[in-house]
């Protein structure tokens, strides 16, 4: 078969590379300036990192499972920088093409970048080959491309989500998480940022196979929730993304908020449900 390594060593992108063409030209050359001796496809690495005037504090909460309808996954709407909120209702979940889309979390330029990458690069692939790159072959591809980068301010965490149809009445679910530090993990649950403590406490309890649509669908919600509800840094809103073997539909965008006001409505609910019962008992027992 056809191997993703064949793909890259084909592929037009050398990140973090200088062909030896291109360095014997540039040794064989007679000295010149600095401005003029550089390479034409100078690598992004080679470039000198400028600290950040402050401490950067990332946060977010994003969240990916597999279960017997395909795969959610959904994440809040917050971005921060520092103590700021930069953007209450930024997009942390991206759709990559009909049958992929990927949490992210880190820096969000960085994943903007990548994803755009990522996106044109399958694409390609689809063109030359006649056919989609496996959300695995997609993941191997996006960590081979960060490799490069590894050890510099880059920070791209990824929770690669797809659905594909092995036969006429299979599919199969995928997911897998791939990290700028070189992590590249294959499971079936996945939460990533500052808030994925608070939300793996949802996920270990309410996640399994049988789980429908609606019920996955609130359970994800619930995790962000409880997880914003602890974590500054995670807030505002949640989206929530559902892939099949038909391609993904992304569910309306839902203020936090809500799920608050129904989580009070429940408390009151079960208050009073306690209360009857035990003017019940009481009444019983006189």
């Amino acid at each position: 078969g056809y191997k993703v390594s064949e793909y890259l060593d084909e592929s037009p992108i050398q990140f973090g590379q200088i062909s030896a063409i291109q360095s014997a030209a540039v040794s064989s050359e007679e000295p010149c300036s600095a401005s003029s001796c550089l390479p034409y496809s100078l690598p992004f690495a080679s470039s000198q990192s400028v600290p950040p005037p402050f401490p950067m504090s990332h946060g977010t909460t994003t969240l990916a499972f597999i279960f017997q309808g395909g795969v959610l996954a959904a994440a809040d709407t917050r971005s921060s920088c520092s103590g700021l909120v930069a953007c209450p209702a930024s997009q942390k979940v991206l759709p990559i093409h009909s049958h992929l889309v990927g949490t992210t979390s880190g820096t969000s330029a960085d994943c903007a970048l990548w994803k755009r990458i990522l996106a044109r690069e399958l694409r390609l692939y689809q063109l030359r080959h006649g056919r989609r790159l496996s959300t695995g072959g997609a993941a191997k591809l996006l960590s081979h491309m960060l490799h490069p980068f590894k050890g510099t301010e880059l920070c791209v965490a990824a929770t690669l989500c797809g659905c594909e149809k092995t036969s006429e009445i299979c599919e199969e679910e995928n997911l897998v998480y791939v990290c700028s530090d070189g992590t590249r993990l294959k499971g079936t649950l996945f939460s990533v940022g500052s808030g994925s403590p608070y939300a793996y406490s949802i996920l270990d309890q309410e996640v399994h196979w049988g789980l429908t649509v609606n019920k996955a669908v609130s359970v994800a919600r619930e995790a962000v929730y409880r997880a914003t509800h602890r974590d500054a840094y995670s807030g505002n809103c949640v989206d929530v993304f559902h892939v099949t073997s038909k391609g993904w539909t992304r569910r309306n965008r839902e203020d936090l908020k809500e799920e608050y006001y129904r989580e009070k409505e429940r408390q009151k609910q079960e208050g009073r449900g306690r209360k009857q019962k035990q003017e019940a008992t009481l009444s019983v027992k006189t």
